[in-house]
């Protein structure tokens, strides 16, 4: 056997090629130096004074109880930074971040870093430290519009948030834990994110890092426009995991408009309750695949309602986006003009339709009532125990008629998820005003077939499907 040795040129082509495998990958990566030289200036902090006699901690809550709260979507103050207990008044100190949309000193940020604030101080690039004053917020975007006295100031440029892709390159800059000017950066994780604490925004998620005091600074994209305002984090600890989320720009920049034309945010608003359409609620309304915005209830005398939308139809599109999602619907129809026509594609008994509706202003929004014990009757093919409401019950669930739920045996309606107290207002998309109406319609259901039941449950009604098999 001959023995094989490497030649010095052979060496030499060897590292040559690790090299430039190295530099190749290396070149892949971006570099944000130029980018935060040239956008930081417009970056701001924001720190704000409370005075008043309450704990200095949220909501009551002492600092040890704080830190025993579940996982939760938390906003970014900075926290108390040493209250005076020995004053009669209380002063409280939190931090922020925020940025320059305007050279005559215009700033955006959260509306959680500076609500109830007696005091708003910005502090610019320079180190200079301005008094700031409120032209306007709005809680539910969470957004809020500061003025500070100066000219010739830095500005941000302003992206379209709605060309985002996910996977693409972002960077925050803002003084997490008082750190002015940290850089962190990331990936966009997913677009059009909708919270518990708010459906009217189409979040940004990133996994770029975001902690206390990072709330109201902005999120770059690589060509140094801002793509969204940093506002949320998902956390157990109470710090970032890994899971952040951004206000779209353009929602902001919106919000911000209206906050200064008219010192409010006026929503559009269709005057429908809406739910998830399921594999199984796809099947019973007709549709191939689940996807859009399924109708539980029209408020009455609402746009929905004198545009011809009727519960039980599915929203599939909304001027000619597609519903992916019941949780898309929100955040379209938020942003439509108050008095606008808007063009909805809805599947009705298995039919497409084409409807068109003026679109009216969001209203204070109001809670359902609990319903109250009733006498019971006997057991049906659900294996439910069911009692008709009379008057006082009816007015109190606001609702013109239906069956009350007082006892759930074991069988497809307990596997459905129907539970006592449950109204079951139709079924199969035949109104149940009375027992008889009720055991007659169950007689005629086929078996092992996907039937829509609507009910409602503390206020809010929502469709469940149930499939008989005896």
């Amino acid at each position: 056997m001959s023995e094989v040795r490497s030649s010095p040129a052979r060496i030499i082509i060897f590292i040559v090629l690790v090299f430039l495998a190295g530099a190749t990958k290396a070149a892949s990566l971006p570099d944000f130096t130029e980018l935060v030289e040239g956008h930081s200036p417009a970056v701001v902090n924001i720190s704000t004074v409370s005075r008043s006699k309450s704990s200095p901690y949220p909501r009551g809550l002492r600092q040890e109880e704080l830190e025993q709260l579940p996982e939760f979507f938390r906003h970014f103050f900075g926290g108390p930074l040493g209250p005076d207990s020995d004053r009669p008044s209380r002063q409280t100190q939190s931090m922020g971040s925020g940025f320059i949309v305007s050279d005559d000193g215009l700033v955006l940020t959260n509306n959680h870093v500076i609500d109830g604030a007696d005091e708003i101080i910005v502090r610019l690039n320079d180190r200079r430290e301005l008094s700031a004053i409120l032209i306007g917020a709005d809680a539910r975007s969470d957004l809020a519009v500061l003025k500070i006295d100066a000219e010739d100031l830095p500005v941000v440029k302003v992206g379209q948030s709605e060309k985002l892709k996910v996977g693409e390159w972002v960077f925050a800059i803002g003084s997490p834990f008082g750190f002015d000017y940290t850089v962190t950066a990331g990936i966009v994780s997913a677009i059009g994110r909708n919270l518990p604490s708010e459906n009217y925004v189409p979040f940004i998620q990133t996994d770029v890092a975001i902690n206390p005091g990072n709330s109201g600074g902005p999120l770059f994209n690589l060509d140094g426009e801002v793509v969204g305002m940093n506002s949320q984090i998902y956390t157990r600890s109470g710090g970032f995991m890994g899971v952040s989320f951004a206000i779209p720009i353009d929602v902001a920049m919106e919000v911000a408009d209206q906050l200064q034309q008219k010192g409010y945010v006026a929503r559009g608003w269709l005057g429908v309750l809406i739910q998830e359409v399921s594999k199984d609620l796809a099947e019973s309304f007709g549709l191939k695949t689940p996807h859009g915005a399924l109708i539980a209830q029209v408020v009455p005398d609402s746009p929905a309602e004198a545009g011809g939308l009727m519960q039980g139809d599915v929203i599939t599109k909304y001027e000619g986006e597609v519903i992916h999602r019941s949780s898309d619907l929100p955040h379209l129809v938020g942003r439509s003009a108050v008095g606008k026509k808007a063009k909805l594609e809805v599947v009705r008994a298995g039919k497409r339709q084409i409807l068109m509706v003026e679109i009216g202003e969001l209203p204070t929004e109001k809670g359902g009532a609990l319903p109250a014990k009733t006498p019971k009757v006997a057991s049906n093919r659900f294996n439910l125990e069911l009692a008709e409401l009379d008057d006082s019950a009816r007015k109190r669930l606001q609702v013109s008629g239906g069956l009350i739920v007082t006892r759930v045996d074991s069988g497809a309606a307990r596997i459905a998820g129907i539970r006592a107290n449950d109204v079951i207002s139709s079924i199969n998309n035949q109104e149940v005003k009375t027992l008889d109406a009720f055991n007659a319609v169950v007689k005629s259901l086929p078996s092992n077939r996907a039937i829509p039941v609507l009910i409602i449950r503390q206020g809010n009604p929502s469709f469940v499907v149930i499939k008989l098999q005896d």
